[in-house]
């Protein structure tokens, strides 16, 4: 059994063409933004980062229907602009097809803050909670994640410290923020949690 584990497959259409993200032992990798329609008609703008290696051969990006396999990465933003919680896709695998939109997310690992547990003004509870999943090497990516319902009234329960395996999808959600009294309109990435998952399912 893993004790972590971190698992993405999106399947979606490239929003725009790649730009220069960083640069890592000689290898350049870039972002570019993946819309991902859900089931609502709704679509998630997610980042995705691929190496110039993986991108070549599908330039010009934008409009190319993609399928994405890779993991969940957190990036914390000391530059002072913008969030300080960087959420990308980091591309394993990178190609074009023809398969239908698709977004899912499997992650095991432990609660690392007390996850917090509200209602909605409709009653509906919601459970927002902090994942931290280990990479190799010692670093550890912390995974915003949100539940609703009897889910969220599981998850809001737990205690940091716990392991939390669980089956969602990833999303971007807009929303205003007042900045030195101007109001600024941002883009939050967090996991859906849709169920949770037992140890021999991950």
């Amino acid at each position: 059994m893993d004790e972590t584990r971190n698992l993405v497959q999106l399947r979606g259409t490239a929003a725009g063409e790649p730009a220069l993200s960083h640069e890592n032992h000689g290898q350049q990798f870039y972002r570019f933004p993946l819309s991902v329609r859900r089931l609502s008609g709704q679509a998630d703008l997610l980042h995705v980062i691929a190496t110039g290696e993986q991108l070549r051969g599908l330039l010009p990006l934008e409009g190319r229907r993609l399928a994405v396999d890779g993991q969940l990465r957190s990036f914390n933003n000391k530059s002072g602009c913008g969030s300080k919680l960087v959420i990308s896709v980091f591309a394993r695998t990178l190609e074009e097809t023809e398969e239908e939109e698709f977004n899912s997310i499997q992650l095991r690992g432990v609660i690392c803050k007390p996850p917090v547990l509200r209602r909605t003004p409709l009653g509906r509870c919601i459970s927002d909670m902090m994942l931290a999943v280990n990479r190799r090497y010692g670093r550890a990516d912390y995974l915003p994640c949100i539940a609703w319902g009897q889910v969220a009234m599981l998850t809001g329960r737990m205690e940091v410290g716990d392991t939390l395996a669980l089956e969602g999808r990833v999303q971007s959600r807009v929303y205003t923020k007042v900045v030195d009294g101007c109001a600024q309109e941002r883009t939050a990435f967090e996991v859906s949690v849709m169920h949770l998952l037992e140890d021999s399912e991950v």
